[in-house]
């Protein structure tokens, strides 16, 4: 582990959800872990008036239930919580920058971090009062949280502004997804052996299902969700990053812009989904009242902030094809939903079956090879085989060989956001999107969204706690296959 130099990490958002759920509990980690050393500034922001005490005891109601056992302690907390401030900031007063400018005075010369944990329709504005105030040194660095704009035509606005006050080199645009142990086990798997290399490939591989399913619903955020969806709230990133990691060609190296390069020849390879196709090609869904866990829950309109007849959705199923020689003809099954029937996150890449049974299945049918890489709850990787049945009779059943990565290694793993807040502080670019991946994604998508808004069709109903609607098993089903797991 590499312990740090001072520096100074400006939190705006300071008092929002991600920043007590997520972030303070990540920074309280690094701290403990002694990574974060003392002389290091946590400054967070944000309109509420508090006093550093107030905030303080906030800070500690809110994150210690998102600790794990035995990871809080006095002694540490106190180390912590020494190094945290907080000054009242409003993003769009040039005048409370003046403030926090003075706050700063004297640490020009360390590494200096922006995060960005707030609406993305404030992060120019934001962006210009720090370049105003003279906060913007030659080592800071800004992050920049999800989604980046509504479309194209936005998030390019928003990167204009900011690349005009920072460098692209100093610009993070941070998708948590690719900062989970597993996200970067699946880069291990695939360039740091060589046995499936020769088999990842059209002509062994038959499909690829890419699946993130969530319990929750709106949970208070309606009004911020009704403004975003499933599209852009998981696909354009998070599901289309997983695909680029899985697609994408071995890179020279672990250079930063060689593995964005990489990613970037995926994006633009895939094939565009026209308005034409989007009724074959793609499924978006809005949960209906039912039941999670045994619970029951309302339906996504019913939710505090969502307007009546809101034509959001809240769940995308689509197909994504990619037109390089490694991939042609092989789809990829891209799906994400909230109040799913699993919390879950998941991988599925099923190999093409053999060319001729000479043996009978113990029962039922053969099974393709499938590797399972799971990202959540649980961390593993799982490669089902044929194998023989004990007995006279040649008789095969698929069994798993599975590697859990918790049991493994005894060690706690990092949390995305511990590994990606010290990689921005260490200015090691490689999870981060760049511009042009982003401008990339956005090209890709917009065509679908517009495509739904062409059709002027609500979105299609499934119920609470089930896998979304069966429009969804019908777009995997006409080539032949099924989603995993799916009862």
């Amino acid at each position: 582990m590499q312990k740090l130099e001072p520096f100074d990490l400006i939190l705006f958002g300071g008092t929002g959800d991600l920043a007590m759920r997520k972030l303070m509990p990540a920074l309280y980690r690094r701290v403990r872990a002694e990574q974060i050393t003392a002389g290091s500034r946590i400054i967070a922001v944000a309109r509420s008036n508090h006093t550093r005490e107030g905030f303080l005891a906030e800070v500690e109601a809110k994150c210690r239930p998102h600790l794990g056992e035995g990871e809080f302690t006095p002694e540490h907390w106190q180390s912590f919580v020494a190094l945290v401030d907080y000054l009242s900031v409003n993003a769009t007063v040039a005048a409370d920058f003046d403030r926090l400018a003075e706050k700063l005075k004297g640490g020009e010369d360390r590494v200096r971090v922006m995060f960005l944990s707030m609406a993305p329709n404030l992060f120019t504005a934001t962006c210009e009062n720090l370049s105003r105030a003279k906060i913007v040194t030659a080592k800071s660095r800004v992050v920049l949280e999800k989604p980046l704009g509504q479309d194209r035509a936005s998030a390019e606005a928003i990167n204009q502004l900011v690349g005009s006050i920072f460098q692209e080199k100093q610009i993070y645009r941070i998708d948590h997804y690719l900062g989970k142990e597993t996200v970067q086990n699946l880069i291990a798997l695939r360039f740091g052996n060589t046995l499936f290399e020769p088999l990842w490939r059209r002509g062994r591989i038959s499909h690829v299902q890419i699946t993130v399913g969530e319990h929750v619903g709106a949970e208070g955020r309606g009004e911020f969700y009704n403004q975003t969806g499933a599209m852009r709230d998981m696909v354009q990133n998070h599901l289309l990053q997983l695909l680029c990691i899985l697609a994408m060609e071995p890179p020279a190296s672990n250079d930063a812009d060689a593995m964005r390069d990489e990613k970037l020849k995926v994006l633009h390879a895939l094939k565009p989904i026209t308005e034409q196709d989007v009724q074959q090609k793609t499924v978006r869904g809005q949960y209906r009242a039912g039941a999670v866990d045994g619970k029951p829950v309302p339906g996504y309109l019913q939710e505090p902030g969502v307007p009546a007849g809101s034509m959001t959705e809240t769940f995308v199923a689509l197909k994504a094809e990619i037109n390089t020689w490694r991939w042609a003809g092989v789809p990829f099954y891209l799906r994400t939903g909230k109040r799913m029937q699993d919390r879950l996150a998941e991988i599925v890449v099923t190999f093409e079956d053999v060319p001729l049974h000479i043996f009978e299945p113990a029962h039922g049918t053969n099974v393709p090879n499938r590797l399972v890489i799971r990202l959540q709850p649980d961390e593993s990787i799982t490669l089902t085989i044929m194998t023989k049945l004990p007995g006279e009779v040649m008789s095969l059943r698929p069994v798993d060989l599975s590697l859990d990565l918790a049991d493994t290694f005894k060690e706690r793993p990092l949390d995305a956001y511990e590994r990606l807040l010290m990689d921005v502080v260490k200015g090691n670019l490689t999870l981060f999107m760049r511009r042009d991946e982003l401008d990339a994604a956005w090209r890709w998508i917009d065509p679908i969204r517009a495509g739904w808004a062409s059709l002027d069709e609500p979105p299609k109903g499934y119920t609470a706690g089930s896998w979304g609607p069966a429009a969804s098993s019908a777009l995997i089903g006409r080539d032949g296959f099924e989603w995993h797991g799916e009862t």
